[in-house]
């Protein structure tokens, strides 16, 4: 049996991760780099030994289970029988679109100054678009674009994927956090006050 909320999110978990190979491309065609493709710190190359598989497994789980695998891999029977679990993965499956379309805003207002990971190249801090009331949009969006592949492909294996992604995601945005302050000192403290890291801030503060 067809299951479209399946389909539509293993179609949109492809398209971003192809998006980011063309952002990869992009910027190496652009500027000569390699886009954070490996990671010039210490840190984020440990932390690629467990995002590079994570990513893999995000990708093929959803495919796997559109190509009717064997459980634990298969759609739970409940996430097609239970109306409640069926209006919660069409919805998902929605906002992982909204999730796309919202990164590729990101990808867009970054151009060549987007990279995976945190150079010592480090360009103009970006403030406004996407930007200004978020500090990561590109990492708030691709946390919840996983949550929804988690609640459209409610598996264990998907919800560890969730799991690890997340984890890696929140230390990678604290990773990035202490380089800009580093590097903008007093202007991205200022930032930093009237944003939030995934949310928009409700009431700013003085640095």
């Amino acid at each position: 049996m067809t299951d479209i909320p399946l389909i539509v999110v293993t179609a949109t978990v492809w398209a971003y991760w192809l998006g980011v190979g063309r952002m990869i491309v992009r910027v190496r065609r652009h500027t000569r780099h390699r886009a954070g493709i490996v990671p010039e710190r210490r840190p984020e190359r440990a932390m690629w030994i467990l995002m590079v598989p994570t990513i893999a497994a995000w990708c093929a789980l959803p495919y796997l289970a559109v190509t009717h695998a064997h459980a634990p891999l298969a759609l739970p029977d409940f996430a097609r029988s239970d109306v409640v679990a069926v209006v919660l993965r069409w919805i998902a499956a929605l906002m992982g679109v909204a999730c796309l379309a919202a990164t590729a805003r990101c990808w867009r207002r970054m151009g060549d100054q987007w990279r995976m990971d945190i150079g010592n190249d480090q360009g103009p801090l970006i403030t406004d678009g996407p930007f200004t009331r978020i500090r990561h949009p590109i990492y708030a969006y691709s946390m919840l674009l996983v949550l929804c592949s988690a609640v459209v492909l409610p598996t264990w294996p998907m919800l560890l994927v969730a799991v690890v992604h997340i984890s890696l995601f929140n230390v990678k945005a604290r990773f990035e956090e202490a380089h800009l302050a580093r590097v903008h000192g007093d202007t991205y403290a200022r930032y930093v006050a009237r944003t939030g890291r995934f949310f928009p801030r409700l009431a700013t503060r003085e640095p």
